[in-house]
C-alpha cells in the first residue's frame, strides 16, 4: 500500500436492545447510565400513538425525572433544533432519551450537542454551511428508541437539518453524537402509516447500497493525524457485513412490511436492518443519492407525501433519496461491477443472469414502484428548470461525495438529475 494512503479504518456501534417489548427496560437502561433527569423528545405525531407516555411511566418509575418535548419536527429546521437545544438548557437535563423517527432522534442529538458544549447549532453544522466546530469532548447519555424502521440514526454520528433561509438541507456528523444506547422494539411500527413504512424502508435500502458501493476506505489519503480521519471512511470489510445483510433484509421484508401493518416479523426485520444499514454506512458513508437529496428535500417545500402530518409540506427523507439512486448507480457502475451485482442480488434475493449496468437500477426501480414511491423528482414538485439548482445544492455536499466511487462532476449530475425526473 502506498505510504500516503489510508491504512486504518474504524468501526463503531450503538449498543443494541432488540425484541418486541424491549422498549419496557427504557428506565432500566437510562438507571444504568446514571441519568437522574431525562429530556424524552418526540414529535406530536408519534406522541398522539400514545408511545411516549407510555415510555415516559416505565421511566419515572425507576426514579428518573422525566421533562417531555413534543415540539420535534418530522423535518427538523436550524430553528427548531436550536429551540430544542435552548428547551434542555433550560431544564437542566442531565440526559436525553427520543422516541420517534429520525427527526426526533436527531432533534435529540443536537440538542445533548449544545446543551454539553454551548454554542450556537450553526457553528456546528459541517461545512461549507456552517462552521464544522466539532465537541472537545463526549455528550450526555442518549437512549435512542425508533418507532420507524428507516432512517438508522439510533446508530449513527449524523444529524440531518434543514436550513429554509439557505434552500438547503445539510447536517452535523461528529463521532460524540452516536447514542449510548438504542432499544429497537418491532411493536412499536404497528401503528405505523404504509406510506412511511414505505419511505423509511428504502432508506434503508438506500443507505446499506451507498455504503457497499463506496470508494474503498485504502484509496483516500492518509490524514494528518486521528481527528482529520472523517467519519465517512469508504467501504470496508465489517461495514460490507452490516450493510449487505441490511440489503437482503430490505429485499426480503419491505414489501410485506408496507402491505400489512400488524406483520411484526417484517417491520421488525426491517427495523433491525435500518439500524445495520446505520452502523454500515457510519463506517462507510453514503455519497451520489444522499448528495442530491439534500437539495432536493432544502430546495422546494411544495410536496404534501401522503400518510404523513399535513402541517407543513415536505419531501420524506427515504424518497428524496432513491429518487436518484437508479440513475446514481447506473453512473458509478464501471467503477466496481461486482458491487453493483452482489446488491442487486441482494435485493432480488437470488442470482441473476448476464447482469450489466441496468441490473441494479432496474431491481430498485420494480421494488419502488411495489412500495408505492414517487416516480421520480417530477413528481416533488421539481421540473428540468430546476436541475442547474439541484447540481448547485448537491455539489455543496463534498464530504458525501468524496466517498463516491467514481467522481462526479457538475455535467454528471445534471445527468444524472435529469434522467431522475421520471424513474418510470
Amino acid at each position: 500500500m502506498a505510504e500516503d494512503r489510508e491504512a486504518i479504518f474504524t468501526l463503531e456501534a450503538t449498543p443494541v436492545k432488540f425484541g418486541p417489548g424491549s422498549s419496557a427496560d427504557a428506565g432500566w437502561e437510562l438507571k444504568r447510565l446514571g441519568v437522574r433527569r431525562v429530556l424524552l423528545v418526540t414529535d406530536p405525531g408519534v406522541a398522539a400513538l400514545g408511545h411516549p407516555e407510555r415510555i415516559k411511566g416505565l421511566i419515572e418509575a425507576e426514579g428518573i425525572e422525566v421533562v417531555l418535548y413534543d415540539r420535534s419536527r418530522v423535518e427538523p429546521t436550524l430553528d427548531s433544533l436550536q429551540e430544542a437545544a435552548d428547551f434542555a438548557i433550560a431544564e437542566g437535563v442531565d440526559g436525553f432519551v427520543s422516541v420517534g423517527g429520525g427527526s426526533a432522534m436527531d432533534t435529540a442529538k443536537v440538542a445533548n450537542l449544545v446543551l454539553s458544549h454551548p454554542a450556537p447549532v450553526m457553528d456546528y453544522v459541517n461545512a461549507p454551511v456552517g462552521g464544522g466546530k466539532k465537541p472537545p469532548a463526549p455528550l450526555k447519555p442518549h437512549l435512542a428508541i425508533p418507532t420507524t424502521s428507516g432512517t438508522g440514526s439510533e446508530a449513527t454520528t449524523v444529524a440531518v437539518l434543514d436550513i429554509p433561509q439557505l434552500k438547503v438541507k445539510t447536517g452535523i456528523s461528529h463521532r460524540y453524537l452516536r447514542p449510548a444506547q438504542a432499544i429497537v422494539d418491532p411493536e412499536l411500527t404497528r401503528t405505523l402509516a404504509a406510506e412511511i413504512t414505505s419511505s423509511a424502508g428504502l432508506d434503508v435500502v438506500c443507505h446499506a447500497a451507498e455504503s457497499y458501493i463506496s470508494r474503498p476506505f485504502d484509496t483516500r489519503p492518509r490524514p494528518a493525524g486521528p481527528d482529520d480521519r472523517p467519519p465517512y471512511q469508504g467501504s470496508n470489510p465489517v461495514a460490507d457485513v452490516w450493510s449487505a445483510k441490511a440489503l437482503e433484509y430490505g429485499g426480503k421484508y419491505l414489501r410485506r412490511a408496507v402491505a400489512d401493518a400488524d406483520d411484526v416479523e417484517a417491520r421488525g426485520w426491517m427495523m433491525l436492518g435500518a439500524t445495520m444499514a446505520g452502523v454500515g454506512f457510519g463506517s462507510a458513508g453514503v455519497h451520489i443519492p444522499h448528495a442530491c437529496a439534500y437539495p432536493i428535500a432544502g430546495l422546494k417545500h411544495v410536496y404534501q407525501p401522503p400518510g404523513y402530518p399535513d402541517d407543513h409540506p415536505f419531501v420524506p427523507h427515504g424518497h428524496s433519496v432513491i429518487v436518484t439512486a437508479p440513475a446514481s448507480f447506473r453512473f458509478t457502475y464501471e467503477a466496481a461491477p461486482e458491487r453493483h451485482h452482489h446488491v442487486a442480488e441482494l435485493l432480488h434475493g437470488s442470482p441473476i443472469e448476464n447482469p450489466g449496468p441496468d441490473t441494479l437500477p432496474d431491481v430498485l426501480t420494480q421494488l419502488m414502484k411495489d412500495v408505492g414511491a414517487p416516480s421520480g423528482i417530477a413528481e416533488l414538485g421539481y421540473t428540468e428548470d430546476d436541475v442547474p439548482a439541484l447540481v448547485e445544492g448537491a455539489l455543496k455536499q463534498q464530504r458525501l461525495l468524496v466517498i463516491a466511487p467514481r467522481e462526479p462532476s457538475p455535467q454528471d449530475l445534471h445527468h444524472i438529475i435529469t434522467a431522475s425526473m421520471r424513474n418510470w
